[in-house]
């Protein structure tokens, strides 16, 4: 009888664990899923594609395009920024030579040129600041606005690097970028 008693006993805490477990499993992928459901991706075989290339994180790219655009390829911004990625007439010139390409600024609306040319950018950005926050502001500004603010101890952190802006709206926007990448990174990876 007590044994019976026992084998019950356990049999129970054995189906509690598992059926714990299960539940456990369950909530962590229904949250993923209503993750993935908030923070839609779109473009993703052009993104990884040119990610590669690069060497941009994938993370990074969507964040840039989410923020930029909405991932709207056909936007085109009050002060001319084209595109998914919203890259600015003036960089697109820079981008031909750098790139050794003929494109016309019209072709920043195709999904394609728009992500390999910013990505190509970020990529170039990066290899000269090695940080996102002065990268993003370089990509909505020009590298020699960052490098004047970088000049500026009031931009800076206590080892030189620039942490923000002399603007508020840059700067949430910088931060906006920042967040959604690791919201990308975390629920993609």
């Amino acid at each position: 009888m007590k044994f019976r008693s026992a084998v019950r006993r356990s049999t129970v805490i054995v189906i509690i664990l598992a059926a714990s477990v299960l539940l456990g499993y369950g909530y962590q992928f229904l949250c993923e899923q209503l993750e993935k459901a908030a923070n839609p991706r779109e473009y993703t075989d052009l993104v990884s594609k040119y990610s590669t290339e690069y060497g941009v994180p994938e993370s990074m790219l969507h964040a840039v395009i989410f923020v930029e655009s909405g991932y709207r390829s056909n936007t085109k911004s009050d002060d001319g920024r084209i595109g998914l990625m919203q890259i600015r007439p003036e960089t697109m010139d820079w981008l031909n030579g750098a790139m050794h390409t003929r494109y016309e600024y019209t072709a920043l609306y195709d999904p394609e040129i728009n992500i390999r040319c910013g990505a190509y950018y970020l990529a170039y950005l990066y290899s000269i600041y090695g940080r996102w926050t002065p990268v993003l502001a370089a990509f909505e500004t020009d590298v020699d606005t960052v490098t004047f603010w970088s000049l500026e101890e009031e931009y800076d952190d206590e080892n030189g690097n620039l942490v923000r802006t002399p603007y508020d709206d840059l700067n949430v926007k910088i931060g906006a970028i920042l967040d959604k990448a690791e919201i990308f990174r975390k629920v993609y990876s």
